[in-house]
């Protein structure tokens, strides 16, 4: 295997709307701008290019395709795309280096969720026969979760709300974040419910936004980054579809994910794409996350822009890791509805 190491990464700001196309091109320049300048490279430099996002979000087919034109005409690049969030663009980025063919690859994602209703457009990944005809939106799928575990005793509103609390003060130090500031947990659980048992801080934010990441091999991972976050293990699994058929207050794919990518030991950090307070309490029994710091940005709770928020994570686990801030990360992914899909990788810094 070779030695892979995400060396740069950037992300527009996480914002409610913006007024650029749903392609993305607006959000994509200015923070391939930003990587790539830090790097000291050039368009030419990048040997493959991936990215994640969604034809459902952007309203018409083939949105990906206009979003190349954030790359330009010319030269000609090695190019591909996955219907998911970039996390997975990042697993096939780091599958093409593994290859031989490619010592650097440019990862990205971008969704501008405010072009529509996104919260009616996801219910278009659930089941088409059963589920779907009925409309149950993201907020009312997560919201059945979210009572089962409540029901079962396995988290209380407590919890969550300390959750939204502690992610809120971490993203005070983050520049990028749409949702950030003190908030007392009492006060939190004194306001009216959402889609109960949700309240407006237990969801992730509507957001636009838009996420690049480099990564490199071997010695060209030195040449590039001062302490590259090597990647020591990366894999994604998947539950069930059918919401009925799996117990959701707990996530066997996460756990297996992380098994698969190595996971045998305490991390320093964990960036988790947690879009709903319950799942990070889902994802952290899965991952057994004990006296480890969780996301330190803020997480998906402060700004989920769609298609590049597990990215995002990726990316932000490595930022700790690059500026020595940790030794050890973890960054997870997820997609489909409530925790359906998981991927998670592990990173390491080597002094």
């Amino acid at each position: 295997m070779r030695d892979v190491a995400v060396v740069g990464f950037a992300q527009a700001p996480a914002v409610r709307e913006t007024h650029g196309t749903t392609n993305g091109v607006e959000m994509l320049v200015p923070v391939f701008h930003e990587v790539l300048g830090a790097l000291g490279l050039t368009k030419s430099d990048i040997g493959f290019w991936c990215s994640g996002s969604s034809d459902y979000v952007a309203g018409r087919a083939f949105s990906f395709i206009a979003a190349v034109d954030a790359i330009g005409a010319f030269p000609p690049i090695n190019e591909s795309h996955v219907e998911a969030d970039a996390a997975w663009a990042c697993y096939e980025a780091w599958v093409k280096i593994q290859t031989g063919e490619v010592d650097v690859a440019l990862v990205y994602g971008f969704g501008k969720s405010s072009a529509g209703k996104l919260r009616r457009v996801m219910t278009m990944q659930l089941d088409p026969y059963t589920v779907a005809p009925l409309w149950p939106d993201s907020l009312s799928v997560a919201g059945l979760q979210a009572r089962a575990g409540l029901d079962r005793g396995a988290w209380t509103e407590q919890q969550m709300a300390e959750v939204a609390a502690r992610s809120r003060a971490d993203a005070k130090s983050n520049p990028r974040a749409q949702v950030k500031g003190d908030v007392s947990v009492e006060d939190l659980l004194a306001r009216p419910y959402l889609a109960d048992p949700l309240r407006r801080h237990d969801c992730a934010p509507i957001t636009d936004g838009a996420a690049a990441l480099v990564l490199a091999a071997g010695d060209r991972a030195r040449e590039l980054a001062e302490r590259p976050a090597w990647i020591t293990g990366i894999a994604h699994r998947v539950d069930s579809a059918n919401l009925g058929g799996r117990d959701l207050t707990a996530s066997p794919s996460t756990a297996g994910a992380a098994k698969a990518a190595g996971l045998d030991h305490k991390v320093d950090v964990a960036e988790l794409h947690a879009p709903f307070t319950h799942q990070e309490l889902v994802l952290r029994g899965a991952l057994g996350l004990n006296g480890s710091r969780i996301n330190p940005s803020g997480g998906a709770l402060c700004g989920n822009p769609m298609f590049s928020a597990g990215l995002i994570r990726i990316g932000e686990a490595a930022r700790q890791i690059s500026s020595g801030q940790a030794d050890r990360a973890l960054a997870h992914a997820t997609s489909g509805p409530a925790l359906q899909h998981n991927l998670v990788c592990l990173m390491e810094g080597r002094d």
